[in-house]
């Protein structure tokens, strides 16, 4: 952990020169009443509940469970109600909308995403608006199949080995979160998605250990983010942050059950979640019902724009 804390550490300095350079006089959008202009979503994928904010030791998460919990509101009902996989979790987040696409990145989702529809609203150019991950096949989520949106307003993407998207293979998330902190000063962008693969992934190679290093791990990675867009002068006090998985995993633990998702078991629909931002109440833990499709509502008040064909409600009892 102490390396990826020297990582982080080291970015901030590597990064002074596009901090001075960074987009300063780029447009605003501020939403009326609120005082949130900009949103980051980071998503742990694969990783159960019971494994990071269900677990009431915070052996895997001390960061965000101890040190970030004051900071914002948790919810400890939160649920994916659609099909348990990478795509179609991050497209449930991106949409408002559960969908029924193939998990290869082959097939964009029918609706357009928060990141489309913010893009259309504010007239902003694509580089204010990012989908961020390891996994290549995740860059599908800039796109629809949708015939009014197909090639509107799309945002910029770096998912995969040097962000070429599709095909290129799955990256570190060492890397990702270089590349996080980097996009972050050079174009600063008002509307982020960053997702991390790592407890996914080693979970599907049936190592429970690393398993559990891995939430670990991307626990430092979301602190690190965390910290970054609460001392950096264009983040801070005007940035709402969430967290939350795609998808969990099966029940049962090291006897091998962990190694699968897919269905509509608790380990494989219950995630955790995690919010916090100007607008957002302080050291609160809800049992309120939410789900994933809630996310995209309760950005779009936040930002001031409309969902056109979103499902999800807006989480009011996160606001103050």
């Amino acid at each position: 952990m102490e390396s990826i804390r020297k990582t982080f550490k080291s970015s901030f300095f590597l990064l002074g020169t596009l901090l001075a350079i960074s987009v300063s006089c780029k447009k605003e959008v501020v939403p009326s009443g609120y005082l949130t202009r900009n949103v980051v979503i980071v998503i742990m994928d694969g990783a159960r509940y019971t494994e990071t904010l269900g677990d009431s030791h915070h052996h895997n998460m001390p960061r965000l469970a101890d040190e970030m919990a004051n900071d914002g509101v948790i919810l400890t009902d939160f649920r994916n109600r659609g099909e348990t996989f990478t795509i179609q979790g991050h497209a449930a987040i991106s949409t408002g909308n559960y969908v029924t696409i193939n998990n290869g990145g082959t097939e964009a989702p029918p609706f357009p995403s928060i990141f489309q529809e913010w893009l259309a609203a504010s007239g902003l150019p694509s580089y204010l608006s990012w989908i961020i991950s390891s996994k290549d096949k995740l860059s599908v989520l800039s796109k629809t199949t949708n015939l009014f949106w197909f090639a509107r307003t799309r945002p910029s993407t770096d998912c995969g080995i040097y962000g070429d998207g599709l095909g290129s293979g799955y990256r570190e998330d060492s890397v990702t979160f270089q590349k996080s902190l980097e996009i972050l000063a050079g174009y600063v962008p008002n509307l982020v998605l960053i997702s991390f693969k790592q407890p996914d992934v080693i979970a599907h190679a049936g190592d429970w250990p690393e398993y559990l290093h891995q939430i670990q791990t991307v626990d430092e990675y979301i602190y690190g983010i965390w910290n970054y867009i609460n001392t950096d002068p264009n983040y801070k006090g005007t940035t709402t942050l969430f967290v939350t998985n795609d998808h969990g995993r099966h029940e049962g633990s090291a006897d091998g059950d962990f190694v699968n998702h897919g269905d509509s078991c608790e380990g494989c629909t219950h995630l955790m979640f995690y919010a916090c931002g100007p607008d957002f109440k302080k050291g609160v833990i809800s049992g309120t019902p939410r789900e994933l499709i809630d996310i995209s509502a309760t950005i779009a008040k936040l930002m001031g724009f409309t969902i056109s064909q979103g499902t999800g409600k807006i989480m009011e009892e996160l606001f103050r």
